[in-house]
Formats: structure tokens, C-alpha cells, sequence
């Protein structure tokens, strides 16, 4: 190509090159732009797996060693010795409550035991993505705790009304508030929540 004085024009070279860089930049910024949420996941992820189930007897956000209660407490070891496990590893809760090895109380502030009110009802959480439906079924946690302990607190009474998500649950809100700390941790048992499959999702556990 010429310009009007008859020389060759070389700057049709040079969109190219410019289109090239604005490309590689917009790849860059792209890439920072989408790794900002993904650290954001990894962090609390990181955090979660690195979480102890069972914290350290002399862990000083968990006991306090100056307590005159300190001495008559039990060791984690001591404490779970005889419960039955999962296959995590970790003490199984349930199993521990349907063979009668524990009996929660309904109260701190009684000898009598009163028995707990139980609502057997499953709520089906179909907002999953490619994951399969998360089923919360009400019937064991309202065999050992009250409907006061999660609501309104914790999760609004509507159904889909609450805005869970794994992120919010690895920083402990919602189901995380007891799951990862004194119940199973989210982290490494996907199954035992995301139980329902549906379209293409198929079951791998």
C-alpha cells in the first residue's frame, strides 16, 4: 500500500501487532478478573479442610485453661472413646444416636426428660448446578435440637428465602455454622447432602 507521496505505507503492519496486544491484554485482564472469586473459593476451601474436627484440648480459642472448670473436663480422646465412626473418620453422630449410645437432653434446666419434637419433613434444594438436589431432612437434627436453634437465626422458615451457598457454608454460616465444627465437614462428604440426582447428575458414592 502507498501512501499519497508515493512511499510504501507500513502501518497496515502494525494493526496486527496492535490488535495482538490489546487481545493478549484483555486475555490477562480477563484471567485476573475470574482468578479475584476463584482465590475467594480456595481460601475458606483451604481453610475448611485444614479444620480440625476435633480441636486440641489446649487449643486457647476452644478452652480455657484458667478456668476452675479445667481440671474436671475430659479429653477430646477420653470424651469419644467408645462413639462409633464414619468412614472419615470422625465420631458419627447419628449412629451414635439411633444405637442409644447418646441421649440428648431437651433441657439443661430439668431431671425429667421430655421428649423432643420431631418434624419429619425433607425440604429439597434444587439450586445445585450440575451437582445433584441437596435433600435437608428435619427429622435427625429435630431429634436433638429445636426449631429455635436454626430459626430465624440461621435460616429464614421459607423455603429458598436463605441464600446458601458452599462458599457462605465453608465461612461457617448457615449449615456451616455446625457442619466442619461438631458435625461431619462439608468438605469431604458431598454425598451425605447432595443425595438426590437428577437430569444427567448420576450418583458416585
Amino acid at each position: 500500500m502507498l501512501t499519497a507521496n508515493g512511499r510504501p505505507n507500513n502501518n497496515h503492519h502494525q494493526i496486527p501487532s496492535v490488535m495482538f496486544k490489546l487481545r493478549l491484554i484483555a486475555i490477562v485482564a480477563a484471567t485476573c478478573f475470574l482468578a479475584v472469586p476463584a482465590i475467594d473459593w480456595l481460601i475458606p476451601l483451604a481453610r475448611a479442610q485444614a479444620f480440625i474436627l476435633t480441636p486440641a484440648a489446649e487449643d486457647p480459642d476452644v478452652l480455657d485453661a484458667n478456668s476452675p472448670a479445667d481440671p474436671v473436663l475430659q479429653l477430646p480422646a477420653e470424651a469419644f472413646l467408645g462413639l462409633p465412626l464414619d468412614r472419615k473418620g470422625a465420631v458419627d453422630w447419628m449412629q451414635a444416636l439411633n444405637s442409644g449410645i447418646i441421649a440428648p437432653r431437651t433441657t439443661t434446666r430439668q431431671m425429667v426428660m421430655e421428649e423432643m419434637e420431631i418434624l419429619d419433613q425433607d425440604v429439597i434444594m434444587k439450586n445445585t448446578r450440575d451437582m445433584p438436589y441437596v435433600k435437608f431432612p428435619h427429622k435427625p437434627h429435630t431429634r436433638w435440637l429445636s426449631c429455635s436453634n436454626c430459626h430465624n437465626e440461621i435460616f429464614a422458615t421459607k423455603t429458598g428465602s436463605s441464600q446458601i451457598n458452599m462458599r457462605k457454608i465453608f465461612l461457617g454460616e448457615y449449615c456451616g455454622v455446625c457442619h466442619g465444627k461438631v458435625a461431619f465437614t462439608p468438605t469431604n462428604s458431598c454425598e451425605r447432602c447432595h443425595s438426590v440426582p437428577h437430569g444427567s447428575t448420576k450418583a458416585w458414592w
